[in-house]
């Protein structure tokens, strides 16, 4: 019994990343697009979510200044989701839905993107961080679901929605770390040339 759940979620996850495959390459080739103009023009990507969307921030950031798959020379990207004396400071002085925003308007540059994760797409902290970022004058990547909730609406034209089409937090958070190493690998892909990737 234990076992055929599992293998359970091994289906539905790989069911949804096929029907996926198709409605969201053209926005995640277009936030590869998004992102690649803001770092070779000496910008960086700023990263937020909350819980298993604040490890995936973290997750884009380290393979992004560090390396994906390929040497390259380094990419700016911070996650705001790390430095706890920050994110306790402006929790406990504000309020938790600022602990984003204020940092977005402390390090982000006209031309840098935000990379916004929430799977309901309801998030307050990461809508307040996209309206600091557009004040900004920064283009925003969101990667959400269920439709994409309040994000939709807070969202510009020049901003990329990478929306899973589904309901349950556990296989959109699968999609949306898939997407993650396609716009990272895309960027490779854009900067370093055409390469058969490691088996």
């Amino acid at each position: 019994m234990l076992e055929q759940r599992i293998q359970q979620h091994f289906i539905d996850s790989a069911d949804l990343k096929y029907q996926a495959a198709q409605v969201l390459s053209k926005p995640i080739a277009a936030a590869v697009q998004a992102i690649l103009a803001c770092v070779t023009s000496g910008g960086k990507v700023l990263a937020c979510g909350n819980g298993g969307s604040a490890a995936d921030a973290q997750h884009f950031s380290a393979e992004f200044v560090g390396r994906f798959e390929r040497e390259r020379p380094e990419l700016g990207a911070i996650a705001l989701t790390t430095d706890s004396s920050i994110l306790t400071a402006i929790a406990n002085d504000y309020d938790y839905e600022r602990i984003f925003s204020k940092q977005v308007r402390a390090l982000g540059q006209a031309g840098d993107v935000l990379l916004a994760l929430t799977t309901s797409g309801n998030s307050a902290n990461v809508l307040a961080a996209i309206e600091a970022a557009h004040e900004r004058e920064m283009t925003v990547v969101a990667l959400t679901g269920r439709g994409g909730g309040k994000m939709t609406g807070a969202l510009r034209e020049t901003d990329v929605h990478i929306c899973v089409p589904h309901e349950r937090t556990a296989r959109i958070q699968e999609v949306h770390i898939l997407a993650l190493h396609c716009i990272c690998d895309g960027v490779d892909a854009q900067l370093l040339g055409e390469q058969e990737p490691p088996t």
